[in-house]
């Protein structure tokens, strides 16, 4: 059944550097992240001023490193009226880390994001959606350190880095040890073994009618749909990063330039709005559907 049109789409970005990327991992080491020129205030600034021109907010999953060194940022984000929410500490893919590892990450994190913000995070989306069947035990320790909303599992498959092809493409509840996750799947419009995610290297490189038509497609399947970028998506001009392959090099610099008009367009063909308000619209819209039930029966 089509989703409802009071119902928007979740509008996201995940904030990090370019040189923070898990495709620059092998050649980038976290210790020499210092050495780069950083250019994220510049491309999340920009990113702000589309979403006011647009009049649209969104929820900003923040790399505690960069809440860490540039805590005004984090505080001109939510002075727009955006969500906060944590992308880990230092980029590192779930799978990768131990449990105790994982958990540091994440404390770290939060913590980084509070003192820049006031703000005690409650959502988390995983470096590279790296929350997949061999490190579902990371939504036990999310669950331990307060967090109630998890948007890094995403249903597809065909991905090198990521992807849990059979896990639910709608909104649910994943029972951990401690309490309940919410879990926002990140969207694709599937055809058989075709995916086209809403988001990300995608919009960049596929035609912009495309991605239209998978958030169209999703909708009509009954979900809203969920867009993710990254502010160096708005930053043609970024430093070129030597010795990374010509996959990585594609991935990351295609398409940079039509990336703002691109968006620009998106915006105005739906509607979008934070991750925690539209949970909050189809949660609702479940409970009305819920008591109409119960009061039939």
């Amino acid at each position: 059944m089509a989703l409802s049109d009071s119902i928007p789409n979740a509008l996201t970005v995940d904030v990090e550097d370019y040189f923070h990327v898990s495709g620059f991992a092998d050649r980038i080491a976290r210790s020499d992240w210092g050495h780069y020129e950083s250019r994220v205030e510049a491309s999340t600034d920009r990113l702000l001023d589309v979403f006011q021109e647009s009049n649209v907010q969104a929820t900003f999953f923040i790399l505690g490193w960069v809440a860490d060194r540039y805590p005004k940022l984090v505080r001109r984000i939510a002075a727009g009226g955006h969500e906060l929410a944590s992308h880990g500490y230092w980029h590192q893919l779930v799978y990768d880390l131990t449990p105790d590892e994982f958990a540091q990450d994440i404390s770290r994190s939060k913590a980084a994001i509070a003192e820049a913000s006031g703000v005690e995070v409650t959502a988390y989306r995983a470096p590279s959606f790296s929350i997949t069947e061999k490190s579902m035990w990371a939504l036990d320790i999310l669950a331990e350190q307060g967090f109630r909303v998890d948007s890094s599992i995403f249903p597809i498959s065909g991905h090198h880095r990521y992807g849990f092809p059979g896990a639910p493409k709608e909104i649910h509840e994943i029972e951990t040890a401690t309490d309940t996750i919410l879990e926002f799947p990140p969207s694709a419009w599937s055809r058989g073994r075709a995916h086209v995610p809403i988001g990300g290297g995608y919009f960049r490189l596929f035609p912009l009618k495309l991605t239209l038509k998978a958030i169209n497609a999703v909708r009509r399947e009954g979900r809203p749909a969920m867009f993710y970028t990254h502010p160096w998506e708005f930053d043609p001009d970024q430093p070129i990063v030597d010795g990374i392959g010509w996959k990585n090099r594609k991935r990351h610099y295609i398409g940079l330039r039509r990336t703002k008009s691109r968006i620009e367009k998106m915006l105005l063909a739906f509607r979008f709005d934070t991750m925690s308000a539209v949970l909050s619209t189809v949660l609702r819209g479940e409970l009305k559907r819920q008591e109409r039930v119960e009061q039939l029966n």
